[in-house]
């Protein structure tokens, strides 16, 4: 059943979206909702509900089925299917066969080998930095770190990065349709001629291992290609840009505290672990539809509806969390679901880790005792339904 009118989810959502989801626990684990692009839908704000509904094979990811239909997509528009023939957007069987063509480049082995490039990358972003600068750390170490570590990976020229921040900033934020559908042709466009040029000289990076990639005979066909490199160049970056500078923010002032973060692997999995939890960088599910009706928490919802599960939401959960809405650094229940849960579990979340513990260990042994340049509270988050992220973090480096 569905309410006549869904709650409706203003832009100061973006900004302080924990005040909004106390009020809707209130009512209950699931809600029907407006979100601030027009798109209506249901939104699960609940961490039981959250794993079940990820988890669910009734609930389908592969939007293209029904990009036509008008009432699913609320009046929002699904991207090119040329472009959204990736991973995210399938369901097993065939999720699962792209899947196993991509996350050979991903394994433990592949992503603990990485760790002397980054820390090489996290110590020349740093060198740019004089000790009692300030600087928008946001822009010179959070994003730079992960773009240049998944642009390498992908053999993406360092002289093309600053049009991909650009694209990717489009595809993630923009509220105009016509934004993302630019950046989108852009970002395709790109690919495709890059792919070509690795067809023909081939190479070591991650995009040429794509090309040639087999599994039991299978490769993925140009489409799939294509989309599969988009959503590694953004999904590669973004989560790690906003971890990392979450990761900032919390630090503590404490001198002992932000040593043992820097030295102490355990202290500092732990501290990493509760940013993921309490700022939970990708803040809410793509879409999701229903291919038959459901019921949740004792709401119906019929076939062809679409459902967010809101990670920051069920990581704040009372019902699964001791004092939620508190970080706590040294928390050790901590399974929180901030990479998602069950086959879209987040392919990167290793790389994402490292990174992170890699710029937090460099950051505090070059600038110890950095500060805040502005309140806490002035700061501010991009108006992004999908993503959690400051849009600045002035610092003082110490």
């Amino acid at each position: 059943m569905i309410d006549e009118q869904p709650i409706v989810l203003t832009d100061e959502f973006f900004q302080d979206p924990h005040t909004t989801y106390g009020r809707l626990r209130e009512r209950g684990p699931v809600h029907h909702v407006r979100f601030p692009h027009g798109v209506i839908g249901w939104l699960v704000t609940n961490y039981a509900l959250a794993r079940q509904v990820l988890s669910e094979p009734t609930i389908s990811k592969d939007l293209r089925a029904v990009a036509d239909d008008n009432r699913l997509v609320g009046g929002a528009t699904i991207a090119d299917p040329g472009n959204s023939q990736h991973m995210l957007n399938a369901d097993p069987p065939h999720h699962t066969r792209m899947r196993k063509l991509v996350d050979r480049a991903f394994t433990p082995a592949a992503v603990a080998a990485l760790a002397p490039r980054i820390t090489a990358i996290a110590d020349e972003l740093l060198d740019t930095i004089a000790p009692g600068e300030t600087v928008d750390l946001l822009r010179q170490y959070a994003f730079p770190l992960p773009i240049t570590v998944i642009c390498e990976l992908l053999g993406v020229p360092a002289a093309d990065r600053t049009d991909f921040q650009r694209w990717s900033g489009e595809l993630v934020t923009a509220q105009s349709h016509a934004a993302k559908a630019d950046a989108n042709t852009q970002l395709a466009k790109y690919f495709d001629d890059l792919i070509a040029e690795r067809r023909s000289d081939g190479g070591a990076d991650l995009l040429s291992g794509l090309i040639r990639a087999t599994e039991a005979g299978d490769r993925l066909s140009p489409d799939e290609l294509r989309s599969n490199a988009l959503l590694l160049l953004i999904a590669g970056h973004e989560t790690t840009v906003n971890l990392i500078a979450s990761c900032v923010l919390a630090l503590p002032d404490d001198a002992r505290v932000r040593q043992s973060i820097a030295t102490d692997p355990l202290a500092t999995k732990a501290f990493r672990e509760e940013v993921l939890r309490y700022h939970s960088p990708v803040h809410i599910t793509t879409f999701r539809y229903t291919t038959t009706p459901i019921t949740l928490a004792d709401v119906r919802i019929e076939a062809g509806e679409l459902i967010m599960v809101s990670l920051g939401a069920g990581n704040r959960d009372h019902g699964r969390f001791a004092d939620p809405d508190t970080f706590h650094p040294d928390r050790i229940d901590n399974h929180h679901i901030a990479f998602g849960y069950g086959a879209h579990f987040c392919l990167g979340a290793p790389l994402a880790r490292l990174e992170t513990d890699i710029a937090l260990s460099r950051l505090l042994t070059r600038f110890p005792a950095f500060t805040l340049a502005t309140d806490a509270a002035r700061l501010r988050w991009r108006p992004s339904v999908v993503i959690r992220g400051l849009t600045e973090l002035p610092v003082h480096c110490r």
